[in-house]
């Protein structure tokens, strides 16, 4: 099964081998009458003889050949209930084949409850256009059903059905008749035995009901997940409401709740790192995550199951254990909104408080100012970007921003360091309000050098052209670490040859609150934001 999300409203069959039973028409036999290669396609190998009269001649053979075989041929196996499936949910219906028009209709004749007026369209050999092996056709079928060819399946039982459905951008379905000779090196996107599996790779693809997902499909979703850890004594399941950990072991729990709601793109991946980054900050090792997932009505049991195989793929990447939640569709919210709540653990002597931060404290950021923003924003409003004259190339460049929005690498190193009096994540408000909430729960005065903050000349353009600002800007990425004067440097050099940037921006000052800003002129003002800044985008 394919990890993203896709729509089903059309489904384009092969014919011979595909809807009807394989074998019905003996290539090999026909090959060796007419005279063609084994490994040549007839069509090409008819084209190709030298005369008309041997073309024409060549041609009658096939269309014989095709006709008896017609005659003989049989529904293949769960054909017609998938066909009927597929009609009472008002999927749109093809056929595309290189067979003559006339033989498809005879077969047809053969099915019980399926004739030549349960299908919206067929391509075949009497169609002007060559619709197969090449992407052509597929594509001139979704262009013919009136449906985008990403939403349509490809459904045949040879190599060339699965590459044409490929190269022109289908869902793909390889149909293996129950042998798996080969199957294992072509590459669709579903593998079958039988049509009676379309119906399960179609309910990926409708529009869910709202309400709790389907437990079938919830079950189907969590057996594909993995489990593994020891201390998580109940797993997910379904009837189960709540997970289990033991942590006899352990001397403190650090727990976290964090909602996303800015993102569709890769909400899943945001979903861990965000809350895992809050985590970290204390010292702690995260662990154990539980999630709320609301979805829109009309979201599909694919675009669920790409979230929920986000989470776990990161979970796993993190070595943090997936171990309950609940997933609803509901009007409630017009965007998907997964809602983590992850919990760390941390020996009590390793324990980072914010409130033994100490005046001469050195402020370090790490990488710069607004990460998770920029890579937000070029998910989020690529085609405005490119009004503003920004490239594909650029935006794409701010998309792999999400690759950098974990703080966890950095944090564990300065854990291990020694004089780290506190950390703290930039999230919502950026580098402003971090500071301030950084300050506030540190219980000091901060000051910072305005023209010491790093700022990637991809987030200035891409804010300078938006007419946003920065500074309070969503930033997860950056870690705000308050350390010892005299420890500072070589922290930084740890973290450096870790490949991540690092710059110190700053000091704690005084007991008290509030940032004092200044930049080569002396004093300035330190900007404040009553909202993060992407809300006005939204």
């Amino acid at each position: 099964m394919i990890n993203k999300s896709f729509r089903v409203k059309a489904v384009l069959f092969d014919f011979d081998g595909t809807l009807t039973e394989p074998g019905s028409l003996d290539f090999l036999r026909l090959k060796e009458i007419m005279g063609c290669p084994p490994d040549a396609p007839i069509l090409e190998f008819i084209e190709d003889l030298p005369t008309q009269s041997q073309r024409n001649d060549a041609a009658r053979v096939l269309e014989r050949f095709e006709l008896d075989a017609a005659v003989n041929s049989k529904p293949n196996q769960g054909a017609e209930d998938a066909i009927h499936y597929l009609r009472s949910k008002k999927i749109k219906l093809g056929i595309i084949t290189r067979n003559r028009l006339t033989s498809i209709k005879r077969a047809l004749q053969n099915f019980a409850k399926t004739d030549i007026s349960n299908f919206d369209l067929i391509i075949s050999r009497d169609t002007p256009a060559k619709p197969k092996p090449s992407g052509d056709g597929i594509l001139l079928a979704a262009q013919t059903l009136k449906v985008d060819v990403k939403d349509m399946l490809m459904v045949g039982d040879f190599v060339f059905d699965v590459q044409a459905g490929r190269e022109a951008g289908s869902i793909t379905v390889f149909l293996d008749n129950g042998t798996s000779s080969g199957s294992a090196t072509i590459e669709s996107d579903f593998t079958i035995s039988s049509l009676s599996e379309i119906k399960n790779i179609v309910r990926l693809g409708l529009p869910l009901p709202m309400g709790k997902l389907p437990n079938d499909i919830l079950e189907q979703f969590l057996d594909r997940l993995n489990f593994q850890d020891p201390s998580v004594l109940i797993n997910p399941g379904v009837g189960e409401d709540t997970a289990a950990v033991n942590i006899d072991q352990e001397e403190i729990l650090v727990l976290k709740s964090d909602p996303i709601t800015f993102v569709t793109d890769s909400i899943g991946h945001y979903a861990v790192l965000i809350n895992a980054n809050d985590i970290a900050t204390s010292g702690a090792t995260p662990r154990w995550l539980l999630t709320t997932l609301l979805f829109p009505q009309g979201i599909t049991a694919s675009g669920i199951w790409q979230v929920m195989h986000d989470l776990e793929s990161v979970c796993r990447q993190w070595d943090i254990t997936l171990c309950g939640g609940h997933t609803e569709i509901t009007d409630a919210v017009t965007r998907p909104v997964v809602t983590g709540m992850l919990v760390g653990t941390v020996e009590k002597s390793e324990l980072i408080d914010k409130r033994n931060m100490k005046p001469g404290d050195r402020v370090l950021l790490t990488k710069a100012v607004a990460v998770e923003g920029t890579a937000i924003i070029a998910a989020e409003f690529e085609k405005k970007l490119i009004e503003l004259g920004i490239t594909e190339t650029e935006i794409e460049q701010c998309r792999q921003f999400v690759s950098s929005i974990s703080i966890l690498e950095e944090a564990k190193i300065a854990v291990l360091s020694k004089g780290v009096h506190g950390m703290h994540d930039i999230t919502e408000g950026g580098l402003s309000t971090a500071l301030n909430e950084l300050s506030i729960a540190g219980g000091h005065k901060i000051r910072v050098n305005m023209d010491w903050i790093p700022i990637y000349p991809q987030t200035e353009r891409i804010c300078r052209l938006l007419g946003i600002h920065p500074m309070g800007l969503i930033g997860s990425g950056s870690l705000l670490i308050c350390c010892q004067k005299e420890e500072a440097d070589r922290l930084m050099a740890r973290i450096r040859e870790a490949g991540i940037d690092v710059t110190c921006i700053g000091e704690v000052l005084d007991a008290g609150r509030g940032v004092e800003a200044v930049n080569k002129d002396g004093p300035t003002d330190w900007p404040t934001f009553e909202v993060d800044e992407i809300t006005r985008l939204f």
